[in-house]
């Protein structure tokens, strides 16, 4: 059971690419069912924007930062944790993998136990919440028209991905504490849907706890507001390093490394059920 992140080397590459592609087909097979499950998606995404309109029908502005503002960052955290949940939502299964021992068929199969865990389960229908997220994110930047430079182009273009990576990351972190508590899921989406809600905000609407821990600890706030303050070209009213604006990048590759470094300890101090 020493085998801790993964092999998507050579032919193992090919194998997962398989796999997914039989993800896709499976789910593609039954046009009106994927096409209700899409729209159920994009319900629900949607009526998150609409909580978010009543707020803003009784304030003109929302911790400093006018509507269009806060969707722009609603609709990069929206396409971000889409596309995080497509691809690595599915490892919220590992607490009952874990729990019921049948982890060790993973284990046990000459493929990396991670990227077998991811490709178990692509659910397309989550494109419902990314398109949501992509419509609001471009209706933004139309609407507050940010003077663009080549920087702030590149941040604009990459940000709901960069995003997607340092929620995955954060996705693959949380649920591999399950090899050391007994269920764990709850513990994992205090972090990945508890982030959700808050990187479609802006950061100065929390206390100063929470925003070094969405800084700092868990950095959502790299998801959204950060990349944000980026493309409009605003200072932070928190007073926050200028560089950090620029930072989501780093995050996302720190938080990769700290989800890597976890999921390697988590693996090796696996012993199975004993059964």
């Amino acid at each position: 059971m020493g085998e801790p992140l993964g092999d998507l080397r050579g032919g193992h590459a090919a194998v997962h690419v398989r796999i997914i592609g039989s993800r896709f087909r499976s789910q593609l097979a039954y046009p009106a069912s994927f096409a209700l499950d899409l729209l159920a998606q994009f319900l629900a995404q949607g009526i998150e924007l609409v909580a978010l309109l009543v707020v803003f029908g009784h304030v003109e502005t929302l911790g400093g930062f006018s509507f269009a503002e806060v969707a722009l960052m609603y609709g990069i955290a929206a396409a971000a944790f889409g596309l995080a949940d497509m691809v690595a939502g599915q490892i919220e299964e590992l607490p009952e993998l874990v729990r019921t021992g049948e982890l060790d068929v993973y284990l046990l199969r000459p493929l990396g136990t991670l990227a077998q865990l991811l490709t178990a389960d692509i659910a397309l229908r989550r494109l419902g919440r990314v398109i949501v997220g992509i419509a609001v994110y471009l209706w933004s930047l139309v609407v507050l028209a940010p003077a663009w430079s080549a920087a702030t182009v590149i941040v604009a273009l990459t940000a709901p991905l960069v995003g997607a990576v340092l929620l995955g990351a954060i996705f693959v972190a949380t649920n591999a504490v399950s090899f050391w508590l007994v269920d764990a899921r709850e513990f994992a989406n205090a972090f990945t849907y508890g982030s959700n809600f808050a990187m479609s905000y802006p950061l100065t609407i929390f206390g100063p706890t929470l925003r070094r821990i969405l800084c700092f600890v868990v950095p959502s706030a790299f998801v959204a507001y950060f990349p944000a303050l980026a493309i409009i070209g605003r200072p932070d009213p928190l007073g926050l390093p200028e560089a950090m604006r620029w930072g989501s990048p780093v995050a996302a590759l720190a938080m990769v490394a700290a989800a890597a470094l976890v999921w390697r300890c988590g693996v090796r101090h696996y012993q199975g059920t004993g059964s």
